[in-house]
């Protein structure tokens, strides 16, 4: 009997990926996920609860432009990644190598995170502009280093395992983020401005608050983060073999761009989700981006308020990353997306009908005549409370909705085009990029109203489920894989 026949089928089928092939080894594709736990921090603390809020507030020291000039920031590394993502990835499906692109952008990302330090009120440091530039090399960056990232995965997993692999991988960011924000709120935010035993006294390492230190810092600790983290992807997981050289690869991969796009009708289903996911992820994006704006404007919430509401949301996401790719894995791609969805859709509905004097729309409440719930000085009245629960259930289903979106396109992406089909990924959630900020400001705007503004992200949602109805999670195949 040969050593091949001796292997049990299951046990075959377990070590070769959804491509065909062998799957990495545990330490490789694990490392592959633990690039997730490099990078992440950097969207939690700079993109969402930390320097973002500093810079738009003190940096700028006008919150209404500060956002303005964010979102502009955004806009424009946005529109280059739509511009460049599917002409790289196409790069790199003939060049065959993965990790060499991924080491770039860390190399780029790295220096410009750290001098985040440098971005000081009252026109000191490096001043706006600057700051801008850094913001949005660092955006390109992540964004072209994801859809290489995203594109290993079809190749390193098993694909029995693909959903919690994918899952893991948002699972560690998460956590990651969510350890750096307990240290800068224990070591460095809190300390002073609360007189409990278990709070250090004064701030460590030197950190001067009245300067902003500890929002500053933020940037070269997720530099220095990354730059560590990451080595274990470039050290430890497998890439693709080398194909033709990056002359050719340009010249060729300009041409399957062509390509791709004369064969759009053979990919129609692809092109059906990735339409559906650029729409309902523009509303995930738009609850991650307005979910804490919202909450700091309706109920007052300051800087340590929303460091707390940051560090159980990224704990509540964390348990969605873990939950949402076993479910993955049982339900399926599609019908987990539907699932986290359908359930964001209802908890931004619940969401919007929290007041500091209302629940539910129609339940008043009177913070004035009712005793608060505990002596903490932190969510301690009932709507506060109930927000802030709505908000874990958020966070959950959200990294659901991003982890099993990536394991579909890897389910259904032709297994010699991954990475290209990865940069239209990509491009599907930054083309329209400014749809929800542009649709909530505006109807914010219309109405004078937060609440109708943030509300009006439940339009992504609704579109964006009804078009997931009519993908069907199968493979497709290219012209290359044809006989």
């Amino acid at each position: 009997m040969s050593s091949e026949s001796s292997v049990p089928a299951h046990r075959a089928t377990a070590n070769l990926t959804v491509t065909g092939a062998p799957a990495a080894s545990t330490l490789g594709w694990a490392s592959w996920a633990v690039f997730e736990w490099a990078r992440n921090p950097y969207v939690i603390l700079i993109t969402i609860y930390v320097f973002a809020p500093y810079f738009s507030t003190q940096v700028v020291g006008d919150p209404v432009r500060g956002q303005a000039l964010l979102g502009d920031a955004n806009k424009y590394a946005g529109l280059m990644i739509a511009l460049l993502a599917p002409l790289a990835g196409a790069i790199a499906d003939r060049s065959g190598r993965r990790k060499p692109w991924i080491a770039c952008f860390v190399v780029l990302m790295v220096p410009a995170m750290a001098a985040l330090w440098f971005a000081m009120p009252a026109g000191e440091g490096m001043g706006v502009v600057p700051t801008l530039i850094c913001i949005v090399v660092i955006a390109m960056c992540f964004e072209f280093g994801a859809v290489f990232h995203n594109a290993m995965l079809p190749h390193v997993a098993p694909a029995t395992k693909i959903g919690f692999i994918s899952g893991l991988a948002i699972s560690l960011g998460n956590l990651a983020g969510l350890l750096l924000m307990v240290s800068v709120l224990y070591l460095l935010a809190l300390p002073g401005t609360v007189d409990w035993a278990w709070v250090p006294s004064e701030a460590y390492f030197g950190i001067d608050q009245s300067r902003f230190e500890d929002a500053r810092i933020v940037g070269p600790l997720t530099a220095i983060w990354l730059l560590l983290f990451g080595l274990p992807l470039l050290l430890f997981t497998p890439d693709g073999a080398a194909g033709v050289g990056i002359r050719s690869a340009v010249r060729e991969g300009l041409s399957e761009v062509r390509a791709t796009l004369r064969e759009l009708p053979h990919y129609r289903n692809i092109a059906t989700y990735l339409m559906a996911r650029m729409i309902y992820n523009d509303g995930l994006v738009g609850i991650l981006i307005f979910g804490g704006v919202y909450a700091a404007g309706i109920f007052g919430w300051g800087t340590v308020h929303m460091l707390l509401f940051g560090i159980l949301m990224s704990a509540a996401a964390a348990l969605g990353g873990y939950l949402g790719g076993w479910l993955d894995d049982r339900l399926g791609s599609k019908r987990t997306i539907l699932v986290a969805v359908g359930g964001t859709s209802l908890l931004l509905c619940t969401g919007v009908s929290i007041t500091p004097t209302e629940i539910l729309f129609v339940i008043p409440y009177d913070a004035s005549t009712t005793a608060p719930l505990w002596s903490a000085p932190y969510f301690n009245t009932l709507p506060e409370l109930l927000y802030f629960c709505n908000g874990l259930g958020f966070a959950m289903f959200v990294t659901v909705a991003f982890a099993s979106s990536r394991t579909m396109m890897a389910r259904i992406s032709p297994p010699t085009m991954t990475t290209q089909f990865f940069g239209l990924y990509a491009l599907s959630g930054t083309a329209t990029a400014f749809l929800g900020p542009w649709m909530v400001g505006a109807m914010t705007a219309a109405f004078a109203s937060q609440r109708v503004g943030y509300a009006s992200l439940l339009i992504l949602f609704v579109v964006g489920f009804i078009g997931m109805l009519f993908v069907r999670e199968e493979r497709a195949t290219s012209h290359r894989d044809r006989p």
